[in-house]
């Protein structure tokens, strides 16, 4: 027989029963509506209006959740595993920023953070597909990020080139009076954004600048063709939302009764 700690833990932290999903369904409602209540406060002829109303919904909001946030702890075996996971920081700084308030003016305009907390949404409709393709990509990121860096260092170094040649070139003319300057416009204009604040007036200038054109659209490419592959040599994922109470490991096979990292059982009904 579960004791209430292990009760409440299936009830807020899994999407496996009834109970749970009810649970994370009006969480998110309660997210939705204290974010466009923040929303809304930054209109100013509603805030003008409705101020005072906002204030308070907000703070009631912001009570619920701290509540939560605690209950979260406390049910926890080992309470660190969820303050430092992702969801926990997630959860802190999304109650921070009203409290923040009382010393901070418009601190609590920080609060649109809680949006985030609407990725529970993946757990609570099981929605395993997404849930899968999510670590999948996670996977493919991590494993892509010493490629990537060397990537953009490399890209880092092109801007610097181009910006200081074409500096040299323009020599101050058509907004490029300074390096940095110039190494914005490449930034600009390797990335294809092309602002046109910066142009360039000389005739060697122009050609130089067609060619970082046409370079941006190459460097795009590659870290696309980067994380494809490494997309296709991720390990395969799995679809289970039941989270380890003892370690805080959320990935399991789809029919483990048990952490395959610690052991501890999974409490699954």
């Amino acid at each position: 027989m579960n004791n209430w700690k292990d009760e409440l833990h299936e009830i807020i932290f899994e999407a496996d029963t009834p109970a749970g999903k009810a649970f994370d369904v009006v969480l998110l409602v309660a997210i939705i509506l204290s974010v466009i209540a923040v929303m809304a406060e930054s209109v100013e002829s509603v805030n003008n209006k409705y101020g005072n109303l906002l204030g308070k919904i907000e703070w009631v909001f912001t009570i619920l959740f701290t509540l939560e946030y605690i209950t979260r702890i406390v049910i926890t075996k080992h309470s660190r595993n969820y303050i430092f996971s992702f969801y926990g920081i997630i959860d802190l700084l999304s109650i921070i920023p009203t409290y923040l308030s009382l010393i901070f003016v418009g601190g609590q305009s920080l609060l649109v953070i809680r949006t985030i907390r609407l990725l529970r949404v993946f757990r609570i409709f099981k929605l395993a597909r997404f849930i899968g393709e999510g670590r999948h990509l996670a996977m493919a990121m991590k494993a892509s990020r010493p490629k990537i860096i060397v990537f953009l260092g490399a890209v880092m170094a092109m801007v610097i080139i181009m910006g200081t040649a074409m500096y040299l070139i323009e020599g101050g003319k058509g907004g490029f009076t300074s390096i940095p300057s110039s190494i914005y416009w490449a930034i600009v204009t390797l990335t294809t954004v092309g602002y046109g604040d910066i142009a360039p007036t000389t005739p060697l200038g122009q050609i130089l600048a067609s060619v970082v054109m046409i370079m941006g659209y190459g460097i795009i490419a590659v870290p696309t063709g980067i994380l494809t592959v490494e997309l296709s040599k991720a390990s395969k994922t799995h679809t289970n939302t039941q989270m380890c109470q003892e370690c805080g490991n959320e990935i399991h096979d789809d029919d483990a009764k048990f952490c395959k990292m610690c052991g501890e059982d999974l409490l699954i009904h």
